[in-house]
């Protein structure tokens, strides 16, 4: 926490402050291009291995916002080796509350066309090779991820959206994929029928580990490509994919201003600030002291 982000009543260490820190997770080349007042590059360690890279910290309207590329500078790593338990790790110990991440996806819908921006509100997870949870042996923790999206952080990031001329669904479930190859056909349709509405790689365990870290998450998913379900079309091509990601990278950067604009005075208190209120399981005289030494920013303010 900063000195001028503290009200003159020193609150609690493990508290979160009544202003906003927003986390942004996204490409590599949207921090440089959003305009951050006092911006500074910055290594942050976690003891869950390399995250991505250093972060940008900056403000935008007199507001802390931290930048974060997801796949690292370049887009040098692919969605199945991303770091994500050290990303979050990281974010958490930059003091940011509250996390919005920006993706591009598939579509698995045919109103959701390239171009679009869809508040993603729910996830199927398909990704099986990647640390999903901070907890493991020696602490036991099981946190509630019936609703892995919040609602408010959501409309908000929706809502700026909106505000900079792009055309927003709200709500919508993402098929997190493993990766790094585009799905089948079979695949495809598979997964509409299933009810997933978009498709992407990276959403999941980045969700999982915001909700464990205490920090309400929000995904606004930019829609690239029809996923391979047309049949009367050519697979996924990337080139097209860029195209569009290119095309969108603009009113990105806007929607991250817009939303330094919208975003109220005052941070209000979020459930979600409290998800390990009762999550953790392991007796405290069972507990293995490694790993909460670990855990000393993702879940302090339950350990002491």
């Amino acid at each position: 926490m900063h000195a001028e982000d503290q009200d003159s009543a020193e609150p609690n260490r493990w508290e979160k402050p009544d202003r906003w820190h927003i986390g942004i997770i996204g490409g590599s080349g949207l921090a440089d291009g959003v305009g951050l007042d006092d911006a500074q590059e910055i290594t942050v360690k976690s003891p869950f291995g390399e995250p991505s890279g250093p972060v940008t910290v900056g403000k935008l309207g007199g507001l802390r916002f931290t930048f974060l590329a997801r796949h690292g500078a370049g887009h040098r790593i692919p969605p199945n080796e991303i770091n994500y338990r050290a990303n979050i790790d990281v974010l958490k110990r930059c003091g940011v509350t509250d996390v919005l991440a920006l993706s591009a996806i598939g579509s698995l819908r045919e109103e959701l066309a390239p171009g679009h921006f869809v508040a993603v509100d729910q996830f199927i997870d398909r990704t099986v090779h990647r640390g999903h949870s901070f907890f493991g042996p020696g602490l036991v923790a099981h946190v509630s991820l019936a609703d892995p999206i919040c609602p408010s952080l959501a409309e908000l990031a929706a809502g700026a959206a909106e505000q900079v001329g792009a055309t927003v669904h709200r709500g919508g479930c993402y098929l997190a994929m493993e990766g790094p190859q585009f799905s089948t056909r079979a695949e495809s349709k598979m997964y509409r029928q299933w009810g997933a509405d978009v498709i992407g790689m990276t959403a999941m365990p980045e969700a999982r580990l915001a909700r464990e870290a205490e920090l309400p998450y929000a995904l606004l998913g930019m829609v690239t490509d029809y996923d391979s379900w047309r049949e009367e079309e050519e697979g996924v091509d990337i080139a097209e994919i860029l195209e569009v990601m290119h095309a969108n990278a603009a009113t990105a950067r806007d929607t991250v201003r817009a939303l330094a604009a919208a975003l109220p005075e005052r941070r209000p208190a979020n459930p979600i600030d409290r998800a390990l209120d009762y999550a953790l399981i392991t007796a405290p005289a069972g507990r293995d002291r490694q790993l909460m030494a670990r855990l000393d920013a993702v879940a302090g303010r339950v350990l002491g």
